[in-house]
């Protein structure tokens, strides 16, 4: 291993050839490692070599050139040498028919990150041998394709001759295993599962291979299908065993192997929950397991295998596969065959008929594929194989011509690390190996592969304690390797002692080495890993000049202070090229001969507009500005005239001559005509030369200018004379034409091809997708369009049910129905007529009103019109400018065909009464029909018909709507497509909208009635729904306003109101209609977006006196039953409503007797009922007042008289409305640069209902912090988004940030803050810039933002971990005042919240619990929550969760009483039926057995199963409904009695039969409803031993979250897990987590518990680091972080206050000194460590695989 003697000139040769062929980083890296030894050196690099010499004083540790260099003796440089050795290789003979590779062996010794690569050919033959095995599916699904198969075995013979003449063929028969739930177990069925079949079995080798096909199909002639339960069927075992049972199955040795999987249904696997839990089935053992009669064995011990385990066996026994499926299962076995890299996939016909070409199409395709793997290979070694003439398939395999010798390059790299492990310290199995590099269809390749890792020989031969190292140390290797404690080349200096520093002072420095780094022995150990060098750790290599941010321009290195640049790189900063590539012109000189090339850029010694950077000429600029430029120049010397006429033209760089003849334009350089605007004439010159004039140059300039001639000026007036008789005539033909079109029409000639019909047959449409009621159908005219058309047209609804309409009109032929009516009005439409209560459009329905209630009234039984409003309709040719009315009429259901004789008869006149109206348009819309006519006028060929779609919340899921053309009854047109059909799809509603209750009662003295509506959402998303009153005793515009609109709730909105003004009672009306109660009705209809309507959705408002709705109301419960005389009842149907955001109305009915007065009792929701508010009331009403906004309240109500108080009324809640939110509770800034900054803001302190956005603006300010300019706007639109990067801001230049938050009530007042970046302190960022927050740009636009960027790059996460972990800008404080300034700023930050109280999350440790981690669905249920009041001057905030103990005390019975089983683990095994399985409860006496109880969730018949075998625990049960939700109760018993019991809520969710909800759909996929994982984990530094934890709900929680289960515990062990529960579900959940030690790693995992069970886990794993590794600091005087401990049931509380500290930018409620989490960010911004090493795993969505 040592190397050769060189002489001084070739160790600098060697020198200086590594120092220009390698960068600096990769040449340094032997040199910059911290090695002690010669093992630890070697294995760095595999460049790295090791200098023994004793008398070597340079570092031992460089690279082989360089050590040499340095003056190492070159027998004492060791070196570790890798080798490649061929032990095998036999030459490719293309004569023989079998597939040969070369080499055959190989043996390779790899460095750690070397790369060997050799030539690999493989040889594949025109033709040879071929084994087909045919592996079929038995099930009785598949009896039709067995009859088929048998039948066609003369076809499948021929096409095998013509692949090859030697080949085999063999058959063999699956179903599935023969054991629940696969198999029906009843001894008759295991019999003969179905007529004329056979017992059910896992696998039988029915024919071995052989080459004689008459007995092949003797054989198969005699077999019989048998049969199963479930769909998927056991074929994975079978093609196992298929592989490995090579003599059974009879597989030769140099032949291809094609093995014929066909089936029509899926397939189990390995782990797919049927199976392996709770140890149920073991692992497969990959061995063949076949009996005498070729039958499988294992089936009811082994688990189905794995597919990458199938994909690794067939590849090793080169078998391929070719999977021929129905195509009912297709899509499986479409991603099952993409795993195989050579494999054919085909759709069998469903009686298997085109099996033989099946197999024909895919032998071919799969000869022309190839593939290489490599197996066996240990995980230090990498394999890649390459082809420079083959091209490569998408599944890795190689397209290759058989006959030829393919070359293939295999590149063999042994890795540095694995999983941030270094190679040599993994186990012996994975540094060395036997690899099988195996083409498809041959053996292969065996390469002996192993990496390189020993130990030094100069190690093996070391002197312990050492004399040459004063006894303190080991020599070895040529040095001294000291013990702990010592240090020095003779291990003679104590680095625990203090020594001498005046050798490590600097001149003019009071601090030992500059203050970054220790004394030790006389000798400066600078700090930071490299950063700091020099004698006195003088020089910084973060601080050499920068280029464009870049640290040496990206192109060097920084070293004691200066940049050693790359090689062809030079300047201060490297950013000057040595070459002078950059400055060479178009003709290969060097700045065109104009200038000289410094730095790479060209200065020119004549520069000018036109000339680009190589000094050449640019012509193109040139002839775009040359003349323009020249003009003004030319005019003022030639003429006189232009913009510098009057003035001296001496600044003029030209001169110009006057000639009479110029140039032709190919001759000059540019050729320029201008018109001189002084006498209109224009004059021209030429450019010549090079373009670019100069003091001496000419411009030639002709003397004669041309000039317009000034005779020909008396011919305008004649041309404007002539072109207005040309415009009269053409008006006067134009009104000829008119009057004779008519007489055109009727001409055979003219009516060619005349035909007018419905553009589409179909439209399919979704009604969550739909936002309106109709849809414009277009209708076409082709061939001649002189004329007017007008169509008549119908529609009818429900098709799809005979007879619906009809039946509909014979039921009460006398009920009153709406009828839609519209018309098109002789007048153009406005903006106004559009808007509702506009004087305009009240005038125009008024009169609108009044003319069709003057026709409609011969309608018996019509009443007024109502709902009138006003449109346009696009495409509808020349009129459609008019204005369209939609009104609405209440008419019996049998005057359907009155008003429609009347609407057409009044249509064809132009008018309704003096209502003018143009003819050929109208619609009549009934209940279950309608009818209507459009019109084309003259030259118009497309029209819209406007069909109404009559959506319905009893409408089918899917319903047919016929829309016909009738009749042309105007016009020459002829009818060509009549009919479209329409197909509505109701698919699951986003939301259900509805009224809270069906009757409101209100007193006209509150002026406005107050009608909430409720949504419930479903989907969140946004949900739309029209509303309108309707009349009744009531009448609009006397006792009401009417009010109709369209209510629009935004995602997250639940609740709108709809306030309808009362009008004050006239005495004219009550002398009229009395005493009269007097109701309206208040409609919802038309939901759009997904939504769909509740029940009720028609609310009745029924108004009067306060006395008189207390009379009908109290007339409603006169026949309830009466208490005693003398004693008062119970108040009656109390009534709660919100007034407002802080009034709420609640009233009641007086109970029978006579009571005094009423007593009231009011709280918050959630609060005890000994915080009540009591008031006191003589009326049966009371309005609740100073209430907080977006609360929910809870109240009762009792009477009391002489007797006292009588009992109380039921409990009503309320919440009252939102309300505009507070200011957002404070900005913080991270100074990343002088430029960009990171702001984030906190929740506002009261947020007064539920967030939705936030506005953020900055811009400019003066020194008087006056805008400069407009603020620039940007709105986030996610309220978790609650930080923004600003970049591009201006440097040193003061902006104003406001944010402003909004919820469903409107904007809230803004938080303001002014700063100058550039007069911040750098500083490790309290809050890191995470991924997924927006980023601006503030030269962008200054409106509103269409977009916001995310950013997925901003971090670089390190190598530990796969993302970074995050931290959230979440506020301790809810309440809390806090003044704060920027230190050192000449503009001050002012901030304050509102003061009221704070608030603490409560928690303690919950038992450790050991959690088995399968496949499975986990679910664990814990004690039913103890709510906790913690209350101080104020309301707990609804964003905080309560947190529970779970103590040991509590969870703990009686002695000798079992405990609650600590987990459930439920397994689906088919659609109805699962597997539950529990863990063994802890107990001091001896268990005697389990209960297990269930039924359905919703309730109804309790199932229970008793298990008295103690050991048992689990069970299987079966006949479960689909799609529904149960809950089991698991408890177990024992000598003293039964324990607790675990309970848990599961749905086995599964396609059914559409006429049979309960019926599953055979062979479709069934899955356990479990929640997904919640968001990101979010860590926050507290102090060094406390974090605050946070994460999102999850995305897809399957059913109401009831709370989080959080599991704690050390990373590396060595402790127990620390258990919490979070109760409630909000959209963020947060937890504060005391008594962590600091530096060490911790790992949290968060479940997400919910009606359905609990989810997966979101783990993360963070650990808590003071800054520079030293404690947090002391706070002075200044108020900190403490603890409280609280003698209660909880542990401890932490209380978070607020804090200021020197040099922080804010003062947040978080502790920043220590325990930050910081980021790299970008390059040319910020470097800084990672002090908080956190990962973040993220949830995938499960597989169909697993690999």
């Amino acid at each position: 291993m040592a190397g050769p003697r060189c002489s001084p000139w070739v160790k600098l040769l060697l020198a200086a050839m590594l120092s220009v062929s390698l960068p600096g980083n990769m040449a340094n890296r032997c040199k910059k490692a911290q090695v002690k030894t010669c093992t630890e050196c070697i294995r760095v690099d595999k460049s790295c070599a090791y200098c023994t010499d004793e008398l070597f004083k340079e570092r031992r540790c460089n690279t082989q050139a360089e050590l040499l260099a340095a003056g190492c003796r070159g027998e004492s440089v060791l070196v570790m040498e890798s080798s490649l050795d061929i032990t095998e290789n036999t030459q490719i003979d293309t004569t023989l028919h079998r597939s040969q590779v070369s080499p055959q062996g190989l043996q390779i010794r790899l460095r750690p990150g070397e790369e060997r690569s050799f030539v690999f050919k493989v040889f594949e033959p025109l033709e040879s041998p071929v084994d087909l095995y045919i592996l079929m599916d038995f099930s009785n699904s598949m009896s039709d394709d067995l009859d088929n198969l048998k039948q066609m075995g003369q076809n499948l013979a021929k096409i095998l001759r013509q692949l090859t003449s030697d080949y085999t063929i063999g058959f063999g028969k699956f179903v599935d295993k023969v054991s629940v739930p696969q198999t029906d177990m009843r001894p008759e069925k295991l019999k003969e599962p179905w007529p004329n079949s056979d017992p059910p079995f896992s696998f039988k080798n029915v024919i071995s291979l052989t080459e004689n096909v008459e007995e092949f199909w003797d054989k198969l002639q005699g077999e019989r299908i048998s049969g199963n339960l479930d769909a998927p069927e056991g074929g994975f075992d079978a093609i196992l065993q298929t592989a490995v049972c090579t003599r059974d199955i009879g597989w030769r040795a140099d032949s291809t192997h094609l093995l014929v999987f066909s089936t029509e249904s899926a397939f189990h696997y390995e782990a797919d929950g049927a199976n392996v839990l709770a140890g149920i089935m073991n692992r497969n053992d990959e061995k063949c397991h076949l009996d005498a009669m070729g039958t499988y064995t294992q089936y009811k011990i082994q688990d189905y295998p794995s597919v990458p385990t199938l994909v690794r066996l067939l590849a090793k026994h080169n078998i391929i596969p070719i999977f021929a499926v129905t195509n009912y299962s297709y899509s499986y076995y479409e991603k099952l065959h993409k795993y195989f890299p050579v494999s054919s996939l085909g759709v069998l016909q469903e009686d298997s008929s085109n099996i033989v070409e099946l197999l024909e199409e895919a032998f071919y395709r799969i000869r022309s594929n190839l593939d290489i793997r490599a197996l066996d290979s240990p995980r230090a070694v990498r394999t890649e194989v390459t082809s420079d003439t083959l091209q490569k398939t998408e599944t890795g395999s190689f397209h290759i011509k058989r006959g030829e010798v393919g070359t293939y390059n295999v590149q063999l790299r042994a890795v540095e690390d694995i999983d941030g492990t270094h190679v040599c310290q993994l186990a012996e199995e994975d540094q060395r190996g036997n690899i099988h590099l195996k083409p498809s269809f041959s053996d292969g390749l065996r390469m002996d592969v192993s990496v390189i890792c020993d130990v030094c020989a100069c190690e093996l031969q070391k002197e312990e304690q050492s004399a040459r190292c004063h006894y303190r140390g080991d020599f070895m290797c040529g040095h001294c390797v000291c013990n702990e404690g010592w240090s020095g080349k003779t291990c003679n200096c104590s680095t625990g002692s203090l020594s001498d520093t005046q050798p490590c002072l600097r001149e003019g420095e009071d601090k030992p080495c500059s203050g970054r780094g220790e004394c030790q022995c006389g000798r400066c150990v600078c700090y930071g890993e490299g950063r700091y060098e020099g004698h006195f750790c003088e020089y910084d290599n973060f601080q050499c000049p920068r280029t464009s941010g870049f640290l040496c321009n990206d192109r060097g290195r920084c070293s004691m202070g200066q940049c050693v640049c790359e090689p062809g790189w030079t300047g201060r900063s490297c950013d000057c090229p040595l070459s002078n590539a950059t400055c060479i012109d178009s003709n290969g000189g060097i700045c065109n001969g104009r200038g000289y090339c410094e730095c790479g850029r060209c200065h020119c010694s004549q520069q000018s507009l036109y000339t680009d950077t190589t000094c050449e000429i640019n012509y193109s600029a040139i002839r775009l500005g040359l003349c323009e430029d020249l003009r003004s120049c030319v005019q003022c010397q030639a003429w006189g005239t232009g913009e510098k006429k009057g003035r001296t033209c001496e600044e003029c760089s030209f001169k110009v001559k006057m000639v009479d003849e110029l140039k032709k334009a190919e001759e000059v350089v540019e050729y320029c005509s201008f018109r001189d605007e002084d006498d209109d004439c224009t004059y021209s010159y030429t450019v010549e030369g090079d373009g670019s004039p100069g003091p001496n140059s000419t411009v030639l300039v002709h003397r004669k200018k041309d000039c317009p001639p000034g005779s020909f000026w008396w011919l305008i007036p004649l041309l404007i004379f002539l072109l207005l008789l040309l415009a009269l005539l053409l008006l006067l033909c134009w009104k000829y034409c008119a009057c004779c079109k008519a007489c055109l029409g009727l001409l055979p000639c003219c009516n060619r091809g005349h035909m007018v019909g419905f553009k589409e047959d179909h439209y399919l449409l979704r009604e969550n997708l739909m936002a309106s009621d109709h849809l414009d159908t277009p209708m076409l005219r082709s061939g001649n369009l002189k004329g007017r058309d007008t169509v008549r047209w119908k529609i009818t609804n429900n098709v799809q049910r005979p007879g619906f309409a009809a039946h509909a009109s014979s039921t009460s032929p006398s009920e009153l129905v709406p009828y839609g009516l519209s018309l098109r009005l002789g007048r153009l439409c406005t903006e106004n007529l559009m808007k509702p209560g506009t004087r305009e459009c009240d005038q125009l329905r008024q009169e609108v009103e009044e003319n069709l209630n003057e026709v409609y009234r011969q309608v018996n039984g019509a009443h007024k019109l109502q709902q009138t409003k006003f449109r346009q309709q696009p495409n509808a040719g020349k009129k459609q400018d008019h204005t369209i009315v939609d009104t609405v009429l209440l008419a019996p259901r049998s005057a359907k065909q009155t008003l429609l004789k009347l609407t057409e008869k009044q249509v064809e006149q132009g008018s309704f009464h003096e209502l003018k109206v143009a003819p050929g348009y109208y619609t009549l819309t009934a209940e279950q029909d309608a009818r209507g006519m459009v019109e084309f006028q003259e030259g118009v060929e497309l029209v819209d018909v406007r069909v109404p779609l009559f959506i319905r919340p009893e409408d089918d899921d899917e319903k047919q709507l016929l829309v016909e053309a009738i009749d042309v009854p105007v016009g020459t047109a002829t009818l060509g497509r009549r009919l479209v059909n329409i197909t509505i799809i109701k698919e699951q509603a986003s939301g259900v909208v509805s009224f809270e209750q069906p009757e409101y009662s209100v007193s006209r003295g509150e002026q406005v009635a107050r009608i909430p509506v409720v949504r419930r959402i479903l989907d969140n998303g946004k949900s739309q729904v029209s509303y309108s009153t309707q009349d009744n005793t009531a009448h609009g515009h006397r006792d009401y306003v009417p009010l109709e609109g369209e209510l629009l709730f935004h995602p997250g909105e639940t609740w709108k109101e709809l306030q309808v003004k009362l009008l004050e009672l006239k005495e004219v009306d009550s002398l009229l209609r009395g005493r009269q109660v007097r109701r309206f009705h208040v409609q919802l209809s038309n939901p759009k977006y997904g939504a769909r309507l509740g029940q009720p959705n028609m609310a009745t408002v029924i108004l009067g006196d306060q006395d008189e709705t207390d009379r009908s109301l109290i007339n409603q419960t006169l026949s309830s039953p009466l208490p005693p005389r003398g004693d008062l009842g119970a108040p009656q149907n109390p009534n709660a409503k919100a007034a407002g955001s802080r009034k709420i109305h609640f009233n009641w009915l007086p109970p029978p007797g006579k009571p005094m007065g009423y007593r009231v009792k009011y709280w918050i929701q959630g609060d005890s009922e000994s915080e009540a508010h009591l008031l006191d009331s003589k009326v049966p009403s009371v309005e609740l007042t100073n209430l907080y906004p977006y609360c929910d309240y809870e109240m009762k109500v009792c009477a009391y008289g002489a007797q006292g108080e009588g009992p109380y009324s039921s409990l009503v809640s309320c919440r009252t409305h939102q309300e505009v939110p507070s200011e957002p509770g404070r900005l913080a800034f991270n100074v990343v640069s002088s430029t960009v900054t990171q702001l984030s803001w906190a929740e506002p302190a009261e947020t007064n209902g539920e967030i939705t956005a936030y506005e953020v603006c900055y811009g400019l300010v003066n020194e008087d912090n006056r805008p400069i300019g407009p603020m620039k706007k940007v709105l986030v639109d996610n309220p978790k988004n609650r930080m923004l990067l600003i970049e591009n801001l201006r440097e040193s230049q003061p902006y104003r940030y406001t944010v402003k938050a909004r919820n469903g009530a409107g904007w809230g007042p803004e938080r303001e803050a002014i700063i100058n970046l550039a007069t911040q302190p750098k500083r490790p960022m309290s809050i890191p810039i995470i991924p997924d927050i927006p980023i601006v740009d503030a030269q962008g636009g200054e409106d509103y933002e269409s977009f916001l960027m995310y950013s997925d790059d901003v971090l670089r996460s390190p190598a530990s971990s796969q993302r970074p972990s995050v931290s959230d800008d979440t506020e301790h404080l809810v309440n809390g005042r806090m003044d704060f300034a920027y230190p050192g700023s000449a503009n001050s930050l002012h901030r304050m919240t509102a003061a009221n109280a704070a608030y603490g999350t409560h928690l303690s440790p919950h038992l450790s619990h050991r959690v088995l981690s399968t496949s499975s669905t986990l679910t664990r249920d814990y004690h039913s929550l103890t709510r906790t009041e913690h209350s101080h001057s104020g309301t707990l905030p609804r964003d905080y969760s309560t947190l529970t103990s779970l103590s040991s005390q509590d969870s703990r019975g009686a002695a000798g009483v079992p405990d609650t089983p600590t987990r459930l683990v439920f397994s689906a095994l088919g659609p109805t039926s699962l597997k539950v399985s529990w863990q063994e409860p802890q107990c001091d006496r001896v268990l005697l057995g389990y209960s297990v109880e269930y039924q359905l969730l919703t309730g109804g018949e309790l199932y229970r199963l008793n298990i008295p075998n103690p050991g048992q625990t689990s069970v299987v049960v079966e006949d479960l409904l689909p799609n529904h939700s149960y809950v089991f109760r698991v408890r177990a018993q024992s000598q003293e009695g039964w324990g607790r019991e675990r309970e848990g809520v599961i749905t086995i969710e599964s396609q059914v039969h559409p006429q049979s909800p309960l019926c599953p759909l055979p062979g479709s996929a069934f899955t356990l409803s479990t929640p997904s994982a919640p968001g990101p984990l979010v860590f926050t530094a507290l102090s060094p031993d406390s974090l605050q934890l946070s994460w999102e709900r999850p995305r897809r929680p399957n059913g109401d979250i009831l709370g989080y289960l959080v599991t704690c515990e050390m990373a590396q062990g060595g402790g127990p897990a620390t258990t919490f529960r979070v109760d409630g579900d909000n959209l963020e959940s947060r937890l504060t987590v005391p008594g962590l030690g600091e530096n060490i790693p911790y790992k949290f995992k968060v479940q997400a518990r919910t009606t359905e069970g609990f989810g997966p886990e979101r783990e993360g794993v963070i650990t808590i680091e003071s800054q520079d590794g030293g404690p947090f600091p002391q706070l002075g005087s200044h108020s900190g972080l403490f603890q409280n401990t609280l003698q209660s049931e909880y542990s401890s509380s932490t209380t978070t206050e607020p804090f200021l500290m020197d040099g922080l930018t804010v003062g947040t409620q978080r502790l920043e000194a220590g325990g930050s989490l910081t980021r790299h960010v970008t390059q040319e911004f910020v470097s800084r460590t990672l002090t908080a090493s956190g990962s973040l795993s993220t949830h995938m969505d499960q597989q169909f695989f697993q690999t």
